[in-house]
């Protein structure tokens, strides 16, 4: 026990003197988790709660275009930017072009002649089949209608125009429903307006809908952009001890310090328990110091607070078969590596691979179905799944085993090949 902990001493020196290493290890992790998190939770707000700049071209002078406009600004979605009626479209693309707003709506001249026309159309209809007009006009299917221009910037994802171009349907509906509403009462009641308290009833009366989070603990569990990168960069931290830890035994095994081993009473499977204890540890601390970062930095700042999960032993353990697969994985890259820049470069770049396969870059379920059974070869990947499990879904330690599975298989894979590599190098 005096020899191990003398060997994890002299370990824990060496590495505060890597005055890089720990940088890597510690401040680069930081500043990935605050700065991404910002980003993302600005972009899940302008899903959520922002409101979207909309410049509104409307050359309609009747009530329908006065209604859409109402019906804009009520919405909820968009800050609706009005642009003089007879501005040329050309002038509102090139205010697209310079970002003041990403977004658009021409509504055409006649918009309040179509959705009056298909209004009564449609109440005709509605009524024929009823039998209470013999009307026999067929030609509402048949009518064409200018329809309204969404104009939009090239930077808008898809999924997003997707989102906009919903919700501004919803709102054409509400204004189209709002009309054919008031004819139907109107023929039914000799002509009598509808009151104004009847139409709101028949058109807000929609189910509402209630969502519930599917969570392990049957708890509320708040999906943000901390919950999602707190732990995501947490393992990409872990896994970059591969910088510091890989180039210690590339420098030992340089040095000869394996090969004095040799001749002491000491066993080399001594000093390489005693690494990975002490970088363990360091994964340990680093976790403590982004979670830390996470729950009370990110609240300062305008970010969500990390909630921890409820099962505070199964994380603990999550985090140290987190940390020690990653002490693995380091030591076989530092027993096959000749050289420091060889560890750095090949560690640096696996890390990035694995990380970008694995979920960390791009959600693993937006990922292409070919990429998904390859993603299962990423340590990364089912370290994420575990801290998911626990941080996302409010899962225990039974609901997590069968993630941590892989993960102990990986750490003795990558431990028996850094063994045989030694071994086939006269080292041990």
């Amino acid at each position: 026990m005096y020899k191990l902990w003398a060997t994890i001493i002299k370990d824990w020196r060496i590495l505060i003197r890597d005055k890089v290493g720990l940088t890597l290890m510690f401040v680069m992790p930081i500043v990935l988790a605050v700065v991404i998190t910002t980003v993302q939770n600005s972009t899940f707000e302008l899903v959520n709660d922002k409101k979207v700049p909309l410049l509104l071209l409307n050359k309609d002078q009747g009530v329908a275009g006065e209604e859409l406009e109402n019906t804009l600004n009520k919405g909820g979605m968009f800050i609706v930017k009005k642009v003089a009626s007879t501005t040329n479209t050309e002038v509102l693309r090139q205010k697209i072009q310079n970002k003041e707003a990403l977004i658009g709506l021409i509504v055409p001249e006649q918009y309040t002649t179509d959705v009056l026309t298909k209004s009564e159309d449609i109440a005709a209809q509605a009524l024929q089949v009823i039998a209470i007009t013999n009307s026999e006009d067929t030609s509402a299917s048949q009518r064409s209608h200018t329809p309204v221009t969404l104009l939009y910037h090239p930077i808008l994802q898809p999924s997003f125009r997707q989102g906009i171009e919903g919700s501004l349907n919803s709102l054409l509906q509400i204004v189209q429903s709002k009309y054919i509403v008031r004819h139907l009462y109107s023929a039914i009641n000799d002509s009598a307006p509808i009151p104004q308290d009847l139409e709101q009833q028949i058109l807000a009366n929609q189910t509402p809908i209630e969502q519930h989070a599917v969570s392990k603990d049957g708890g509320h569990v708040i999906a943000n952009a901390t919950q999602h990168n707190i732990p995501a960069w947490t393992v990409f931290a872990m896994f970059f001890i591969v910088i510091s830890l890989g180039a210690s035994i590339v420098r030992e095994k340089n040095s000869g310090s394996f090969m004095r081993l040799k001749t002491l009473p000491t066993p080399l499977t001594l000093a390489m328990v005693s690494k990975q204890i002490t970088y363990v540890i360091i994964t340990v601390l680093q976790a403590l110091v982004i979670f830390s970062i996470g729950k009370w930095l990110f609240p300062l700042i305008g970010l969500p607070g990390l909630d921890f999960p409820q099962d505070k032993i199964s994380l603990l353990l999550v985090i140290i078969l987190c940390g020690w697969c990653a002490a693995s994985f380091a030591i076989m890259i530092g027993a096959f590596a000749k050289t420091q820049e060889q560890s750095n470069g090949i560690g640096a770049v696996t890390i990035v691979l694995f990380a970008a396969i694995g979920g960390l870059l791009v959600p693993a379920f937006a990922m292409p179905q070919s990429m998904q059974g390859i993603m299962r070869i990423s340590p990364l990947h089912w370290c994420l799944e575990a801290f998911y499990g626990l941080f996302l879904e409010g899962g225990n330690f039974a609901d997590i085993f069968k993630l941590l599975v892989p993960t102990i298989v990986m750490i003795i894979v990558f431990q028996l090949i850094a063994y045989f590599g030694m071994k086939k190098q006269g080292i041990v």
